[in-house]
């Protein structure tokens, strides 16, 4: 039951950097306002946005930045691109709060809507009319010797690379407690579903549905006989030992935005990570219609269903807004 006394609240992250996300993130805090609800944001934002807390009603409640400003909000909008819902993602984990991404970017696969669909956006919140949908982590523990010295976590994927440029990364892999193989490489990338489209799919990993729940590794740039991708199942753990006899030190990235050091000889182990990521879903539909709006795929000359001919002969008549319609409003 939900409780009548108790304000509705959404946190509002934004790459305040740019100025089309300022101008969204405005426009959100006006129309969720004038809607009764709450905004949390991270007091540096709301000055770079030079909104103070008393311009609105209901108030704005403005916090300090830290790993729990999600806590009690039914959602956290983030308006930018995919590097910005990550960095919600790390501010969101804790508190378990459902991400709504407003792509500002370029390709945006974490994004469930597009600049253009600020209103239907707005309503949809301001209605509850959105599904939330898990998505799989990974949790990352980097040892030296026996002693755990980093433990994070990642949507997307944790990469362990080279340092050193002109020099290559000697590494053995190993799945479920067994070695696997030994690769002079560029680097490592264990993935999630999520993030098969992002770094993994640009080293030649496979892109997985994000409903199949896998971890996968990668190599990048193997100088091995044995070095494809490979996917395993999601009890899996994946291991990667940077050798003692590296000339350099390597570096693990998580999600591209959080980096450790990685001396020789030191250890990192990938399983499925305790908590989800949660995203907010305001349609449903395929994900194969996502990949053929992001990626720009041809699909002329496909004889499927007579809808899937219909979308076709729409697109080819050069409605855009109705092919944007049909591509994301149905979008996973």
């Amino acid at each position: 039951m939900t409780d009548l006394t108790t304000p509705r609240r959404v946190l509002l992250l934004a790459h305040t950097g740019r100025e089309a996300a300022r101008e969204v993130a405005l426009e959100f805090v006006r129309a969720l306002t004038g809607h009764g609800i709450v905004v949390r944001m991270i007091d540096t934002q709301a000055s770079e946005l030079h909104v103070a807390a008393d311009d609105y009603d209901p108030a704005l409640e403005l916090v300090p930045e830290g790993e729990d400003v999600g806590h009690d909000c039914e959602v956290a909008l983030v308006v930018g691109g995919d590097g910005t819902i990550l960095r919600a993602a790390e501010y969101t984990h804790r508190s378990g709060t459902p991400l709504l991404g407003v792509n500002l970017g370029h390709v945006g696969f974490l994004a469930e809507a597009e600049v253009d669909d600020v209103e239907t956006t707005i309503e949809a919140l301001a209605h509850r009319r959105y599904t939330i949908e898990d998505r799989l982590t990974i949790d990352v523990d980097v040892y030296q010797g026996k002693e755990l010295v980093t433990r994070t976590f990642a949507l997307n994927e944790a990469s362990i690379e080279k340092a050193a440029r002109e020099r290559m990364l000697e590494v053995v892999v190993g799945v479920d407690g067994r070695p696997l193989s030994r690769w002079g490489c560029d680097g490592v990338v264990c993935a999630t579903p999520t993030g098969s489209t992002a770094y993994n799919f640009s080293a030649g990993g496979p892109v997985v549905w994000p409903g199949v729940e896998a971890l996968l590794m990668v190599p990048i740039s193997a100088h091995a006989l044995f070095a494809r991708p490979m996917v395993v199942a999601p009890t899996s753990v994946l291991a990667v030992e940077v050798l003692a006899g590296n000339e350099s030190a390597g570096v693990l990235w998580c999600d591209g935005r959080r980096a450790v050091d990685l001396p020789p000889g030191a250890r990192i182990e990938v399983r499925r990570g305790s908590s989800p990521v949660r995203l907010v879903r305001l349609h449903e539909a395929p994900f194969t219609d996502r990949l053929v709006a992001k990626f720009g795929l041809s699909v002329e000359g496909w004889r499927g269903s007579a809808e899937r001919r219909r979308r076709v002969a729409e697109e080819q008549a050069g409605d855009e807004t109705e092919a944007l319609r049909v591509t994301e409003g149905h979008g996973v």
